[in-house]
């Protein structure tokens, strides 16, 4: 009977026990398709790292409305963004802030068709460059031809939105477009498609280096809810370690998550970019403040920006584990 008393008791208290807190829903908005840029988002998602930290994230693309006027509007509570648009934001006081890298280095370039034989940015001259509408694409073709001693007048501009470059390359309506070569590049490699590549880690002489892509927030947000912050780049933190460390387990949670992509593009361009993930940093998402600066100093200089900008607001490392 005793026992019977002390079970009795001990099964009340487990039902009027509370359970555990219910996971907080954010949201988070890539800058385009899923891509091996995204995998850690997607490897900490199916590893249960943002679960870990009580969190439970929608992953979702852009589509009328893109990242940083989602995340400035609170549409969405971070996003994918690059340093070249969180700078023409935070110069026109829209509350943004880069909290991490995805990549440590400018992994972009600039490809031609192979059969024009362009071998450096003079040779850009009498091309036709499909340009898909930012106010830095113009000053950098000019940096990069007068740095080589090309005419940047000799090239013309034709505006083609964003329609897939390769395809636009390949039937000879452009002759030169400006792509992510962890992902077109090795793309045209796999579709036999021959690509003469200007690497903009070849040309930090002339252009300085700077993040792209990065994961933004709103300021406002970020000084009201650190700890929140804190908790979603834990989360992230890992999984792009583990994207890093594991090219095969992120490639695998990327076509987990977008099964519509080429699995031979997601594994070659993952083995691509893992180590670019943290490449020389001392942790992943490190950002530096002269990278930040010294690249909106050339946004002023070439007239993209009217005036200096300090970006000392624009990004923090504080949030990173």
């Amino acid at each position: 009977m005793r026992q019977s008393y002390w079970l009795a008791c001990a099964l009340v208290l487990a039902a009027c026990a509370p359970g555990p807190a219910p996971a907080e829903p954010l949201v988070l908005m890539l800058d385009w398709v899923p891509n091996t840029n995204h995998s850690g988002l997607f490897l900490a998602q199916s590893e249960g790292y943002f679960a870990d930290e009580g969190l439970q994230v929608e992953i979702i693309q852009p589509g009328e409305v893109y990242a940083e006027q989602a995340v400035a509007s609170g549409a969405a509570d971070f996003g994918i963004s690059f340093q070249e648009q969180v700078t023409l934001a935070v110069a026109d006081g829209v509350p943004l802030v880069s909290i991490a890298a995805i990549l440590q280095h400018n992994t972009s370039g600039f490809a031609s068709r192979g059969e024009l034989d362009v071998l450096s940015p003079a040779d850009w001259e009498d091309l036709r460059y499909g340009a898909f509408g930012s106010p830095f694409e113009a000053p950098t073709l000019q940096g990069l031809m007068a740095c080589d001693g090309g005419d940047f007048t000799r090239l013309e501009i034709v505006e083609t939105g964003f329609t897939d470059p390769l395809a636009l390359l390949q039937q000879g309506r452009i002759d030169l477009a400006w792509i992510f070569y962890g992902w077109q590049g090795l793309q045209a490699e796999l579709q036999g498609i021959e690509l003469d590549i200007v690497h903009m880690d070849d040309q930090f002489d002339c252009i300085p280096d700077y993040y792209t892509p990065v994961l933004i927030a709103n300021r406002e947000i970020v000084q009201a809810r650190p700890e929140w912050v804190r908790l979603f780049l834990r989360a992230v933190s890992r999984g792009y370690t583990l994207a890093a460390a594991d090219p095969e387990a992120a490639a695998a949670a990327l076509l987990e998550a977008a099964p519509e992509l080429d699995p031979a593009l997601v594994h070659a361009s993952q083995a691509w970019i893992s180590p670019q993930y943290q490449a020389d940093a001392q942790r992943w998402g490190e950002q530096s403040a002269s990278v930040w600066q010294d690249y909106a100093d050339w946004m002023t200089d070439n007239g993209i920006l009217p005036g200096r900008v300090d970006m000392s607001s624009a990004h923090t490392n504080e949030f990173l584990p």
